[in-house]
């Protein structure tokens, strides 16, 4: 692994302090002085590496949808049949490193924030064209182009509205449950296979499983 220079270290601390201060303050409430006091540096320090509020939290935008590009991308390494690679996009979605009450609530706050700025925007852009290029490389070979265009979106919703749910509940929601709302769309939208179906899932939950809570694929994704 490439060794990281000192300021590529600090600006990951601050990165992990602004995600801190996100989590226990919102977006609103997130001030640099409270980045600053949580990384244990002055402010100064923050803006010296970050040139504004909205540019560290562009940061933690990029550092979150990073972790969870890598947890999907895994996992599809493994996967043979179309099913796989859908199952393959649905575990990832919702593995361990990246699905967490923490980052259910720290996600929904930059999301609040995505009209007001043009990165976020671009940031939000770019994920869900990756998204929907995953999903439709895993729908072509089931259904003919335009329904598989129209189920790519359908569980593009749900998966964003399970992450939605999850940040608003008082108690964390395992990630097997968001698999389990996914699956129960997929099995309705998709020609009926419950074996291969059944089967798929087993598979990528297994291998989420073991292999995205590794030490190894845990500093690859630059997991703190």
């Amino acid at each position: 692994m490439a060794r990281q220079s000192i300021g590529e270290i600090r600006r990951a601390e601050l990165s992990q302090a602004a995600f801190d201060a996100l989590v226990q303050h919102g977006i609103r409430g997130a001030t640099l002085e409270r980045v600053a006091a949580l990384a244990g540096v002055s402010k100064g320090v923050v803006l010296h590496h970050f040139r504004d509020k909205d540019a560290l939290f562009e940061a933690v935008q990029r550092k979150t949808y990073t972790v969870l590009r890598e947890c999907v991308t895994e996992l599809l390494r493994h996967a043979e049949t179309p099913h796989e690679r859908l199952y393959a996009i649905i575990a990832g979605n919702f593995a361990e490193p990246v699905f967490q009450q923490e980052i259910c609530h720290a996600w929904i706050s930059l999301c609040s924030d995505v009209p007001h700025h043009r990165a976020s925007q671009r940031i939000q852009t770019a994920v869900h064209a990756r998204m929907r290029s995953n999903l439709m490389s895993a729908l072509r070979p089931l259904l003919p182009e335009p329904e598989a265009r129209r189920v790519a979106f359908q569980l593009r919703t749900v998966m964003d509205g399970i992450w939605l749910r999850a940040s608003f509940q008082a108690q964390p929601m395992p990630g097997a449950r968001g698999v389990d709302e996914v699956d129960y769309a997929a099995r309705r939208l998709l020609p009926a296979d419950p074996p291969l179906m059944r089967a798929a899932r087993d598979k990528m939950e297994t291998l989420a499983a073991v292999m995205l809570t590794t030490r190894a694929f845990r500093e690859r994704a630059m997991i703190g």
